[in-house]
């Protein structure tokens, strides 16, 4: 399945039923590319092989792994556990060139189905350098427990709070700039901070810049975890410094906008305002 604006095609969606099941199988968004054909996104790199592209992952859902890799323990810090979940597609819910919604069941390494996602995708025209991906995700614990949404934060190691809708950038010559509202700078500053909206602007290797701009839109932001020195990866963190609890037959909702454009932007506060009044 694609997403394209007026035919050309700008994001191909991946089901990740052929991945290695120590990367906690998921269907994922790869490659998105801007309006020049730059591609945004990373799968699988040397540095995170469980990396891929834009999707949604948790680290811990009541002890399953819906992220892939190693798990970070108290006792034991990071180690390989054999606790990792699954993400399968159900069923399509619609479905067009510039759209797509469907119904995917988390299950645990029991098969035991813990969670019931709605995902949907749209891509919407900005300018004549720039498109938007709004993305809408629904989860619903399904499962006859309680559950709780956790990461190696909230399991003690401090600052590693990651979990959620989550993009990997593809690595560049050096790292991207990072900006966010109110004139905030750099990965020290924006890791953590409660914002709408953060972006960042980066080289490929092959010289071709780009800007991504994420925009939460919500009226009490997450947290963003970020990574610019060592990787190029963010997003909004469900669980940044505690387990976030799912109680049975509850629903937990997460919107976001990511402008995607070739070049390097000059004014981010405009784009962003422009990313939000989009309808």
């Amino acid at each position: 399945m694609n997403l394209s604006l007026s035919g050309t095609v700008v994001a191909t969606h991946q089901d990740g039923t052929d991945l290695d099941p120590l990367w906690s199988p998921r269907p994922f968004l790869h490659p998105v590319t801007t309006l020049a054909g730059t591609t945004v996104t990373e799968l699988a790199p040397a540095d995170h092989r469980h990396h891929l592209g834009f999707g949604v992952a948790l680290p811990d859902v009541s002890g399953t792994s819906f992220w892939g890799g190693r798990t970070f323990t108290r006792e034991h810090g990071s180690v390989l556990l054999d606790n990792h979940g699954r993400q399968r597609h159900l069923r399509t819910l619609a479905q067009g060139p510039d759209h797509h919604t469907a119904l995917l069941s988390w299950t645990d390494p029991r098969e035991r189905e813990l969670i019931v996602e709605e995902r949907a995708l749209r891509a919407l025209p900005l300018d004549h350098r720039t498109w938007v991906l709004d993305v809408r995700i629904t989860l619903r614990n399904t499962s006859d427990q309680d559950l709780s949404i956790g990461s190696p934060a909230t399991n003690g190691r401090p600052g590693a709070g990651y979990g959620g809708l989550f993009w990997r950038a593809p690595l560049g010559p050096r790292p991207p700039a990072v900006t966010g509202p109110d004139g905030l700078r750099g990965e020290q500053v924006l890791h953590g901070a409660s914002v709408p909206w953060l972006s960042l602007a980066g080289t490929t290797d092959q010289d071709a810049p780009w800007t991504l701009l994420l925009h939460q839109l919500t009226p009490d932001p997450d947290p963003w975890f970020l990574r610019a020195a060592q990787y190029p990866g963010t997003g909004p963190a469900l669980a940044w410094d505690r387990r976030r609890p799912l109680p049975r037959q509850t629903t937990l909702r997460r919107r976001l906008r990511i402008a995607i454009a070739d070049g390097h932007q000059d004014d981010h506060p405009a784009l962003a305002d422009a990313v939000a009044a989009l309808t």
